[in-house]
C-alpha cells in the first residue's frame, strides 16, 4: 500500500463524464445567477444604504450603473481573456474577484468606496459571464443535453434580475443592506471550491488581447449612458446630453474602425455579419430593455403608490420570476431542438409586448391581481422563450477559438440593453410625468404607463425584425440540424 501523502492539486474532470458535466453546469449556473441578480439586488436596499452613507439622490443611480457599465463595457475584453487563458481559469479568477469586490462594497464607509466595489464587481462579472456561456457550448455537445443546459442557463439568466429584487428585499428587511453584497462572498467561495474540481480544463488559444479596444468600448458605452441619464434633468438638446452623446458615438465609431483594421480584433466583425446571430443579439438586448424598464417602473409603483415594503415588493415580482423559469426551462429548452428559433422568438416578443401593453393601463387605483399580475405572467412567459433560443443561436456555428467572444457579445447585448434601456425609459417616464396635470402620484403613474408603452412598441418592432432576421440559413452539407440553427 502506498504511503505517499503529498497533497495534490485537484484535477479537472473528464468533460465526457455525464455527472461531471452536470456538476460543472451547477457551478456555471451559480456564477451566472450572481452576475444577473447583482444588477438588481441593491435596488430595494438603496434607500437604507443612502441613509447610512449619506449620499444624495443624484448619486444613487450610479450605485446600479457602476456595476452594469463595468460589466457591459468589459464583457468583450472578458471574452477574449477567456479565449486566451482558458475558460476554467477565467471563471475561477472571476469568482475570486467577485467575492473580494463584494466584500469591499459591503464594508463601504462612504459613497466612493461603494462605487469602487460595485465597479470591481462588474469587472469580475465580465470575466465570469463569457466563460460561463462558452463552457456550456464546448461541454455539452449532444443536442438534447445542450438544449437542457441552455434551458437551465436561460432560466437563470432571465430570472436573475427578479431573483435579485426578491433577495434584496428579504436581506434588507431582515439582515441589513450590506448583506445584499456580503452574500456573494459566501456563494462565490462555495462555487470556487466545487468549480476547482468540476469545471472542465482546456487550454487557451494563442491570441492577443486588444486593451485599447476594451477602453474604447467601455468609454463609449459609459458616455452614452451618461447622456441618457442627463436627459431627464436637462433635456435631450442640452449640452449635458449632447457632449457625452457625441463622445460616445465617436468612441463607438473608433471602436468599430479599429476592429476592422486590427489583425486580432476584440470583436471580430464577422460575428456580427451573420444575419441570424446579429438578430439574436438584438432580440436579447430589446427584451432586456422591456423587462428592466418594467422592474424600474413597478418598483416605484409598489413602494410609492401601493405602499409596499421592500420584502413585499420582492414578493410582488415573484410570479414574474416563476413565469420566466417555467417558460425558459419548461418550454424553451424542450422546443429548442424541435422548432426553429424564429418560430419561438417572434411570438415570444409579441407575448411580452402584450404584457407591457397591459401596464399602459396603470392607474393609482389599479389592483395587483387584476392588472399587474396578468402583465407579469405575460412578460415572464414571453421573455423566457426569447433568451433560450437566442443564446443558442448566438453561440452556435462558431469556431471554438471564438466561442468566448461570441458568448461575451450575447451577454454584452443584455447589459447594454439594460443600461441604455433603463436610462431612456426613465427619461420618457420623467418627461411624461412633468407635463401631466394631476397629483404627484397620478403624474408618476402616467409616466410609468407611457414608458411601458414605449417598451412594448420596441418589442413589437423587434418581433418584425426577428421574423425576417431569424429565417433559416441555407442548408449545407454536414450542417448541424438543431433548433438552434434552423
Amino acid at each position: 500500500m502506498s504511503t505517499d501523502t503529498t497533497p495534490r492539486a485537484p484535477t479537472a474532470p473528464d468533460p465526457t463524464t455525464s455527472s461531471s458535466r452536470w456538476v460543472a453546469l451547477a457551478v456555471i449556473a451559480v456564477a451566472q445567477l450572481m452576475v444577473a441578480l447583482d444588477a438588481t439586488i441593491v435596488n430595494v436596499a438603496l434607500p437604507t444604504a443612502q441613509d447610512t452613507l449619506g449620499f444624495d439622490d443624484t448619486q444613487r443611480a450610479w450605485v446600479i450603473t457602476s456595476y452594469t457599465l463595468a460589466l457591459a463595457g468589459l464583457l468583450l475584453l472578458g471574452g477574449r481573456v477567456a479565449d486566451r487563458f482558458g475558460r476554467r481559469r477565467a471563471m475561477l479568477v472571476g469568482l475570486t474577484g467577485f467575492a473580494v469586490s463584494s466584500a469591499i462594497a459591503g464594508a463601504a464607509s462612504g459613497f466612493t468606496m461603494l462605487m469602487v466595489g460595485r465597479a470591481l464587481q462588474g469587472a469580475s462579472a465580465a470575466m465570469m459571464a463569457p466563460a460561463a456561456l462558452s463552457l456550456i457550448a464546448v461541454t455539452f455537445t449532444d443536442p438534447k443535453e445542450r438544449g437542457k443546459a441552455f434551458g437551465i442557463f436561460g432560466a437563470i439568466a432571465s430570472s436573475g434580475a427578479v431573483t435579485g429584487l426578491l433577495l434584496g428585499g428579504l436581506l434588507t428587511e431582515y439582515a441589513g443592506w450590506r448583506w445584499c453584497l456580503y452574500v456573494n462572498v459566501v456563494v462565490a467561495a462555495a462555487a470556487i471550491a466545487v468549480g476547482r474540481r468540476a469545471l472542465p480544463s482546456g487550454d487557451g488559444h494563442k491570441t492577443t488581447i486588444d486593451a485599447v479596444s476594451g477602453v474604447l468600448a467601455t468609454g463609449a458605452l459609459a458616455a452614452l449612458v451618461l447622456a441618457c441619464n442627463q436627459a431627464a434633468p436637462h433635456g435631450w438638446t442640452s449640452a449635458e446630453v449632447l457632449v457625452p452623446a457625441i463622445v460616445g458615438l465617436v468612441g463607438g465609431a473608433a471602436f468599430v474602425l479599429r476592429q476592422s483594421r486590427t489583425p486580432n480584433p476584440l470583436l471580430p466583425l464577422s460575428i456580427l455579419a451573420d444575419r441570424r446571430r446579429a438578430t439574436a443579439y438584438l432580440a436579447t438586448a430589446i427584451s432586456v430593455v422591456g423587462t428592466f424598464g418594467m422592474f424600474l417602473m413597478l418598483t416605484y409603483h409598489f413602494q410609492v403608490v401601493l405602499g409596499y415594503s421592500p420584502l413585499q415588493t420582492g414578493l410582488a415580482f415573484l410570479p414574474l420570476n416563476i413565469a420566466v423559469v417555467a417558460s425558459s426551462y419548461g418550454l424553451g429548452s424542450r422546443l429548442m431542438d424541435r422548432v426553429s428559433a424564429r418560430a419561438m422568438v417572434t411570438p415570444a416578443l409579441v407575448v411580452a409586448a402584450a404584457g407591457l401593453g397591459l401596464l399602459t393601463q396603470l392607474e393609482p387605483g389599479s389592483g395587483y391581481l387584476t392588472l399587474i399580475l396578468p402583465a407579469e405572467i405575460l412578460v415572464g412567459a414571453g421573455v423566457g422563450c426569447i433568451f433560450t433560443p437566442s443564446i443558442g443561436v448566438a453561440t452556435s456555428g462558431i469556431e471554438p477559438r471564438q466561442a468566448g467572444i461570441a458568448a461575451a457579445t450575447a451577454n454584452a447585448a443584455m447589459q447594454v440593453g439594460g443600461s441604455i434601456g433603463i436610462a431612456v425609459l426613465n427619461t420618457v417616464a420623467v418627461a411624461a410625468a412633468s407635463g401631466y396635470a394631476g397629483t404627484h402620484v397620478e403624474a408618476m403613474v402616467h409616466g410609468s404607463a407611457t414608458a411601458n408603452a414605449g417598451a412594448a412598441i420596441a418589442l413589437l418592432v423587434t418581433a418584425g425584425v426577428a421574423a425576417l432576421g431569424l429565417r433559416p440559413a441555407p442548408a449545407t452539407v454536414g450542417s448541424e440540424q438543431t433548433g438552434a440553427n434552423r
